[in-house]
Formats: structure tokens, sequence, C-alpha cells
């Protein structure tokens, strides 16, 4: 069936497109956090692992939200890790860091993530796609505040 949602397609697609990109970081940072949460060590431990837990199974709950608002503009979501990796500013974490440098990775990344939905936001707001907007712009304050969170706890 053809999508009559008072968005012409070239905006749903465009639209989309940037929730897809916005998914694939969050999804990124979501692994990386979770990496992070298994092994972190040294003297703020406690801390950092259930910090850690917090941000992650937020954005577990974020990338579903994002992915269906993908559905719902009429593309697929990514099925695949790789095809996220793709589209994904935020790298994959290689080595084994200390909880400081883990600490101020994911604050850079926050930062990145509020940067990359403040951009689906403008996209969303000249298609006139209020759905999308909604979804998005709690993104932008959440991680503000978590980089400002973690930059405080690296301090």
């Amino acid at each position: 069936m053809d999508i009559d949602i008072g968005i012409d397609k070239v905006d749903r697609l465009k639209s989309a497109e940037a929730v897809t990109k916005l998914m694939a970081n969050t999804y990124t940072l979501y692994l990386k956090t979770h990496g992070y949460h298994w092994n972190v060590e040294g003297p703020h431990f406690q801390q950092l692992h259930i910090q850690f837990m917090e941000q992650y199974t937020e954005m577990w709950t974020a990338v579903d939200e994002l992915a269906e608002r993908v559905r719902a503009l009429g593309l697929y979501a990514p099925r695949s890790y790789a095809a996220m990796a793709k589209v994904s500013d935020i790298k994959e974490e290689a080595g084994s860091p200390d909880w400081k440098t883990m600490v101020q990775t994911l604050a850079q990344d926050h930062e990145q993530l509020a940067k990359i939905a403040r951009d689906v936001l403008r996209i969303a707001e000249e298609a006139n796609d209020d759905a999308t907007a909604d979804v998005v712009s709690p993104r932008v304050t959440l991680h503000e505040k978590t980089a400002w969170m973690l930059r405080a706890t690296a301090a």
C-alpha cells in the first residue's frame, strides 16, 4: 500500500534516512556502553557499572522506537550491525581503555549523538514531520544531559 501520512515522499524518505543514521549511531553507542559496563575496573567500578547499565538500557529502548519510526516513514530498518556501521559516525571500541578514558569517550559520543539528533530535528521540521520531531527531540536533551553527567564524573 502507498503511504499517505501528509508528508510528500521525498521528504518522508529524507526523514527516514536521517532517523536511520541516528538509530545506527545510537546502536553503536549502545554496544560500546554495554561493553564498558562489562569491563570497567577501578575505584569507581560500582558507580560506573550501574551508570553504564542505565545508559545502555535507555539506548536499547530508543533504538526500537527509532526503528519503528523508520518503518512508519516507509523504509526498512537496518537488519544487521554491519548495515548500521556503514552509516554510523560513532566508532566501535577496539581496545581496553581505563575507566576515565571510557567516561571521556562516552561523553564525546553522547555529544556527537546530540548533534546528530539535532540534525534530524532540522530535517523533520523542514518536512513538517511532527511525529519524527516528537521522537527525536527528547534524544537531544537526553544525550546532552548524559554527556554533562559523564564529564562531571571524569572531572
